[in-house]
């Protein structure tokens, strides 16, 4: 790798940290929360953000769209606004808020920087295990809160009660934490939230971005845009060498060369910083 190509792949990756923490910083940004134990309920809460940001997270200033999308089903309605806020920036950006916004996905880049041998999933178990996550979209953030209702016809939150380790990091923890009174309600279902959690990161360590390439609902949904967005990542075969250093550094594991506009593509730009050639834009 020449000096120039070690420096270019190097600003790429300041220039994306950079953006990951101002985002994380923003959709984060009340502070007191974590002093008085609290949550922000000011107007802005009624907003929902682009990215898996728990709502509960005593900094957050808007409300998470799956929580949101969760809600609407919940409560016997479409959940037409959550999904089409989130339908017009997969149409416009398609999984690049997944790649540069997510707070939860940054979490899972540093992760991945902690220095041990890393796993690849063999392609054909790969292919597999990334339905998981359509699956927990249509089941748990759709039709459960849909079908399952109490006495007066509300469904759960079953994504955000059973599943969703972003919450239990960024909104379980930090309110038992500053909450006494929580801390001792606390029973079987905050164990089985950190199990998953704990799971979850052990496999961002080893597995390049797990919980996106396998779990996220949020991300399963963008991926059915990023073929339609606006925004594209396209590849120069005549000035492509077929050098494979591009997927040799996917988080995603995409095949590069073939499969560009892959909805599992998360725009983050390595394969463009890393390709010697600059075949892709």
């Amino acid at each position: 790798m020449s000096r120039m190509h070690r420096d270019r792949v190097r600003a790429h990756s300041r220039r994306r940290i950079l953006i990951q923490t101002a985002s994380a910083l923003l959709l984060n940004g009340y502070a007191a929360g974590f002093l008085h134990g609290k949550i922000w309920t000011g107007r802005s809460k009624a907003i929902c953000v682009p990215v898996l940001n728990c709502y509960s997270c005593p900094a957050a200033l808007g409300a998470c769209p799956i929580g949101a999308m969760q809600a609407a089903a919940g409560s016997g309605r479409l959940p037409f606004y959550a999904a089409g806020t989130l339908a017009l920036v997969g149409m416009l950006l398609g999984r690049l808020a997944c790649g540069m916004l997510c707070p939860f996905g940054f979490i899972q880049d540093l992760l991945y920087r902690i220095p041990t041998k890393k796993l690849t999933v063999p392609r054909r178990a790969d292919r597999i295990l990334r339905y998981v996550k359509y699956a927990i979209l249509l089941i748990f953030v759709l039709l459960l809160p849909m079908l399952i209702t109490d006495a007066l016809g509300s469904g759960a939150p079953w994504f955000c009660k059973y599943i969703c380790p972003a919450g239990t990091l960024e909104g379980g923890i930090p309110l038992l934490l500053l909450n006494p009174a929580l801390r001792e309600q606390a029973g079987w279902l905050f164990g089985w939230k950190m199990l998953l959690l704990l799971l979850t990161v052990i496999g961002a360590v080893y597995i390049s971005r797990f919980f996106c390439r396998y779990l996220c609902p949020l991300g399963a949904f963008y991926a059915l845009f990023n073929r339609l967005s606006v925004y594209q990542m396209t590849l120069d075969r005549a000035c492509c060498t077929g050098c494979a250093k591009c997927e040799r550094i996917c988080p995603m594991q995409v095949e590069v060369r073939k499969s560009l506009c892959s909805g599992e593509c998360i725009r983050c730009g390595k394969c463009k910083a890393s390709c010697p050639e600059q075949a892709i834009k």
